[in-house]
């Protein structure tokens, strides 16, 4: 047994073997030990855990501070949470429970993990482009006069595989870094050769490393371990590294499995010359060559230390390391190993190598030498602090509705107007929002709060079109103080920003209030990663605008249709269309009160309180002008519009039919009244501003019946003044499922109107009319189904 002062590297490498061996038990355990009670494969990924160990452990035992934020590859999540444990941040049964419900999750989860997560990773490829973007969002946050100067910088740090770089958000992404100078920021490459279901294209290292380098970041090779290193300088090692460096993929990953035996054989066959090469590897038992060629430099741990303790940050780094993926385990280099598990016998195997005691499995130091100077050296790790990562920042106090007055407008231009107002305040809020757009700033009119709070830039830059005295109404200035980070035409990264930035006071200890604008039809380009900043529970307001074949002039490719559902199915989106400014104002006011309520109680149940815990928004807005409705906002109007749903025209008793729409169609619905006879007392108006909020109430007080309660959802007491004899028409510029279901809440009979065909161009009216959404069909639908009363 070893004895005396463990060094740092000793003590690494100890911890990764322990690491490697719980990663691989947890995955073993869950699969073939724990009871498996419907037959669905469990499943886990113990050759990329093993890749990843050596990189993992030395991040996180020697290298990271508690300001670092890492992205975790997402096969790589068993060894994650291995590390997690040995630091005390992770209990051993939520090890025992990996993949289990309530256990540890399967890839890395900010929102379902209980230990340490500070990216959510599991769509490939999201994980690694985000860490850019926090990185992008913290030098913004860094940049204010208002932000805190105690707070450390940290590196924003990713962790993927090399097949993830088959995912085009990445090269997005890159370009997207080199326009706004990222830095601190680095990527390391798990650069073990194979994806799922293979070995990866011979030559991929030239690409990746020419494709980083154009785009200005450092590209760092870990190819060679100590070890290695030490053989080259032997008599005979040039011939040697330049075997290896020659070596196909698919022969060194295939004789890695077959073990060291192969190795001599293949070795002595190509370079042996019975000189200084031959005596080179005889010099080493089977044993010992197969260790020298698995020490790649993504496995040796002072190499790794080596070349991390180097790196700057003031240009972003990428670390190509050379690893072995089943590295340290019987899977090692098998071309199958992906998804493959080790049987009992290779886990029986490893188990001996690892010295672990039968019924000892999860013990923390079991098999390993010193204990307690490796609980010693645990307890100096700088990263292994207790304090929590998740940092706090303050709510900022909302500033009421700003109404735009009463005129004839679209709701578009009234977001320009109210985001305008808010802009000339000079208020907290104002202070704190920071917008966003892919390349659509000025046609979701963004325009007027640029040009009064300016665009984001580390330096100043000057708008050149005013220096030489050029008309333009854009007044384009970059700077330290500006509040807009301008992006290139790519949804993904505009969500990818949303989430960095609506993650601001949990990272980074100051609190933002992310504005994102987009076209509608172009929120599904997007939707992985809006999927994902929600997943992760970022906040944010996402402006979707123009919506509908309202659009009626630029055809079926930019008007949307599916858009409404989507707002409603998405998790942690709270979704909007409303028709009048007055509406939109109350909402953006509330908003901005919702994305800032507290999301950590937030427990993981169908009907988790919404308004409790808050989440992000989404407003569907129009360029269609409509006239405006004169009224006065009182709480009633404001409570109802928040709540989804109020009436334009209430029921009498004699009600026989309601026109049920959502959004700019509340013209269409209002004229179908007044054709119907709208000062008679049988046509009821609904003004429904979310379909999300009203479904997500009525399936909530649902669920609260079943278990015993009297819950009245908010539609359901609208609805509950109409007699059951009247009949109900729905009317969206989107697909008609979006109300098609408020026939279901009381059982009243219903024709849902709604565009279910891709749009094409004309004038408004002529579309309208084409997909029977227009006053005359609405006002058909109500005669067809009042006759059948």
């Amino acid at each position: 047994m070893t004895t005396g002062k463990m060094g740092r590297v000793e003590a690494i490498e100890a911890l990764t073997r322990k690491s490697l061996w719980l990663a691989s038990w947890m995955v073993h355990h869950a699969n073939h030990i724990r009871p498996n009670v419907d037959g669905v494969k469990v499943g886990g990924h113990q050759a990329s855990s093993a890749s990843m160990a050596a990189l993992l452990a030395t991040l996180y035992f020697g290298i990271l501070k508690p300001q670092d934020r890492v992205a975790v590859k997402p096969h790589a999540a068993p060894v994650f949470h291995a590390i997690q444990y040995l630091m005390g941040r992770q209990t051993r049964q939520k090890l025992i429970d990996f993949r289990a419900f309530g256990g540890a999750q399967s890839y890395p989860s900010r929102t379902k993990d209980t230990d340490d997560v500070d990216f959510s990773t599991g769509s490939v490829g999201l994980g690694v482009a985000f860490s850019a973007f926090a990185s992008m969002v913290q030098d913004y946050v860094r940049a204010k006069d208002w932000a805190r100067k105690d707070s450390l910088e940290g590196r924003m740090i990713a962790l993927a595989g090399d097949a993830e770089l088959d995912e085009g958000n990445i090269y997005e992404c890159l370009l997207e870094g080199w326009k706004h100078g990222l830095r601190n920021c680095w990527w390391i490459i798990d650069y073990n050769r194979q994806s799922l279901d293979g070995v990866v294209r011979e030559g991929l290292y030239d690409r990746i490393e020419a494709i980083f380098t154009a785009f200005g970041w450092t590209v760092v090779t870990l190819k060679y371990g100590a070890l290695q290193r030490a053989a080259f300088a032997e008599p005979g090692g040039d011939r040697l590294k330049a075997w290896i460096d020659a070596c196909p993929n698919a022969l060194y990953s295939a004789l890695m499995f077959r073990g060291g035996g192969a190795w001599r054989e293949r070795l002595n066959d190509e370079i042996g010359d019975q000189g200084d090469v031959s005596a080179l590897l005889a010099r080493r038992s089977d044993d010992d060559l197969a260790a020298l060629m698995a020490n790649l430099g993504g496995h040796c741990v002072a190499s790794l230390l080596e070349q991390f303790e180097a790196a700057g940050s003031d240009r972003p780094t990428v670390f190509i390391a050379y690893t072995v993926k089943g590295w340290g385990t019987p899977l090692a280099g098998h071309k199958d190993n992906h998804a493959g598990q080790m049987t009992s016998a290779q886990i029986a195997q490893l188990q001996d190598e690892h010295r672990i005691r039968t019924g000892h499995e999860w013990d923390l130091f079991e098999g390993l030498d010193q204990p307690e100077q490796l609980q010693a050296f645990l307890d100096t790790v700088p990263f292994n602090t207790m304090a929590s990562r998740r940092l706090t920042s303050p709510a900022v106090p909302t500033i009421g509705p700003q109404f735009v007055g009463t005129g004839p407008t679209s709701t578009q231009a009234a977001f320009g107007k109210i985001l305008d107002a808010i802009a000339r305040t000079d208020s907290e809020l104002a202070r704190r929002i920071v917008t966003t757009s892919p390349d659509v700033t000025v046609s979701t009119n963004l325009g007027a709060w640029v040009n009064r709070r300016n665009l984001f830039a580390p330096q100043e830059m000057a708008d050149l079109f005013q220096r030489e005295a050029i008309p333009s109404t854009q007044k384009w200035r970059f700077g330290p103080d500006g509040q807009h980070m301008e992006l290139g035409i790519t949804e993904m990264n505009l969500f990818l920003m949303l989430g960095a930035a609506g993650l601001s006071h949990s990272l980074f200890g100051e609190r933002l209030l992310p504005i994102g604008t987009l076209y509608d039809p172009f929120i599904a380009r997007g939707l992985d990663a809006l999927n994902y900043a929600c997943y992760q529970d970022a906040r944010f307001l996402l402006v979707a605008t123009p919506s509908g074949v309202s659009l009626a002039g630029e055809g079926g490719a930019h008007q949307s249709i599916s858009s409404p559902l989507i707002g409603m199915a998405q998790d942690g989106l709270a979704s909007f269309e409303p028709a009048f400014a007055d509406e939109l104002a109350i909402i953006i006011d509330w908003a901005f009160d919702y994305i800032q309520r507290s999301g950590d109680a937030r427990p993981d149940l169908a009907d988790w309180p919404r308004d409790l815990t808050g989440g992000s928004v989404y407003l569907r807005l129009s360029t269609r002008s409509i006239d405006q409705v004169p009224r006065d906002v009182n709480c009633l109007l404001t409570n109802s519009v928040i709540g989804g749903a109020y009436w334009l025209k209430a029921p009498t008793p004699e009600c026989e039919v309601v026109i049920a729409y959502q959004g700019v169609l509340a013209s269409e619905a209002i004229a179908a009244a007044a054709r119907l006879g709208g000062d008679r007392r049988s046509v009821a108006i609904l003004a429904v501003t979310s379909a999300d909020r009203l479904n997500a109430g009525w399936q909530a007080a649902q669920r609260s019946r079943l278990h015993g309660d009297k819950a009245l959802s908010h539609i359901e007491k609208l609805l509950s003044d109409i007699p059951h004899r009247a009949g109900m028409v729905t009317a969206i510029d989107a697909h008609p499922a979006t109300l098609g279901w408020l026939g279901s809440v009381l059982g009243h009979r219903t024709i849902a109107l709604g565009v279910e065909h891709f749009g094409q161009t004309g004038t408004v009216h002529d579309l309208y009319r084409h997909f029977e959404i227009d006053a005359q069909a609405i006002a058909t639908a109500c005669r067809t189904i009042t006759s059948k009363t």
